[in-house]
């Protein structure tokens, strides 16, 4: 490993088969923790490539704990992170809203490293039971149009690096990552990035692929739409720019969609929207980001996505999504 970061101190960057083998070692243990934060920080740095990039993914999704769900064809709503924007979990709410719409989805999500409240902290503080067993999980999906693919439980190669991503506690490229190494290979991806250079390199190697997805990256910072400007969208056929008028809405505040100080508070506004109790613009910012994915599952415009989007809350559909998913997983 020493000559690997001597070399990438010296600017020089790895092949795809190199970066690959890294991540294969450091599942195996063969990586003391200075080396595996080492090698973390050399990419914080400088700019990832596209070969580094695939050569990580292609390790990760190799060592993972596979889950076949492709009798559901779901979709996966899933951002980085690593923005330092600090919004409550658009993401997350987005997806049960969807589900709500009659939608199946495979929602792949982790603890917060680089935030104060990931995916997996605000459901498991909601009583969510985290597992991979394949038959609970298919039966979620099918009774709750939903599941949780809890990250550490599909990709255990990685225990190594937890601890180390969590003391430093800042975005690595394994926030660039997670959107792409969902364990059920979904065909339907809605991923938002933060920055416009991830963006184009996703949809480099998403063009590889023959998944139907849409990468998003708010113009003003966010990696998902915040409605706070404009945002650009990477679709497999198209590139374009989405307004806030497209949703029939004005701008918004960047502090009309701040998340909790915490995982208590940031659970308390997830259950507000839920409930149809939150503000319109949190309401708006989420149902903006599912209609992406309701779109693109429905065949149908964004704006008719958007209201069934809308109607997912008003009818208490995604809250019983909510509330069907976490009674199965006991």
């Amino acid at each position: 490993m020493k000559k690997v970061l001597n070399r990438l101190t010296q600017y020089e960057t790895l092949t795809e088969d190199e970066s690959r083998n890294i991540i294969i070692e450091i599942s195996e243990g063969k990586l003391n923790t200075s080396e595996i934060s080492s090698f973390l920080t050399v990419f914080m740095i400088r700019n990832i490539t596209i070969e580094e990039l695939n050569g990580f993914r292609k390790a990760l999704i190799e060592l993972s704990l596979k889950i076949d769900l492709e009798e559901f064809d779901p979709i996966d709503l899933c951002g980085t992170g690593g923005d330092e924007k600090d919004t409550f979990n658009i993401s997350t709410l987005a997806s049960f809203v969807t589900a709500g719409s009659g939608v199946k989805v495979a929602k792949h999500g982790n603890y917060g490293v680089s935030s104060s409240c990931g995916s997996s902290n605000v459901l498991e503080s909601l009583g969510l039971n985290f597992n991979n067993d394949s038959n609970k999980i298919k039966e979620a999906v099918d009774k709750a149009n939903i599941c949780f693919l809890h990250a550490p439980l599909f990709h255990p190669a990685m225990k190594n690096v937890a601890p180390v991503r969590k003391e430093l506690g800042l975005k690595t490229f394994f926030n660039m990552l997670g959107p792409m190494v969902n364990p059920s290979i979904p065909k339907k991806q809605i991923v938002g990035v933060y920055n416009l250079e991830l963006a184009r390199i996703y949809n480099y190697l998403y063009q590889l692929t023959d998944i139907n997805y849409n990468i998003i990256h708010s113009l003003d910072g966010y990696d998902e739409i915040s409605l706070t400007g404009n945002t650009k969208v990477y679709s497999r056929k198209s590139e374009f720019i989405l307004e806030s008028e497209d949703f029939n809405l004005k701008n918004i505040n960047p502090m009309d969609i701040k998340g909790g100080i915490d995982i208590k508070s940031s659970s308390k506004i997830f259950m507000n929207v839920l409930n149809g109790d939150g503000s319109n613009h949190q309401e708006n910012v989420v149902c903006a980001n599912a209609s992406l994915a309701i779109a693109i599952s429905k065949k149908i415009s964004i704006l008719d996505a958007f209201e069934e989007a809308k109607e997912s809350i008003k009818s208490g559909k995604a809250l019983k999504c909510f509330n069907n998913l976490i009674n199965i997983m006991k």
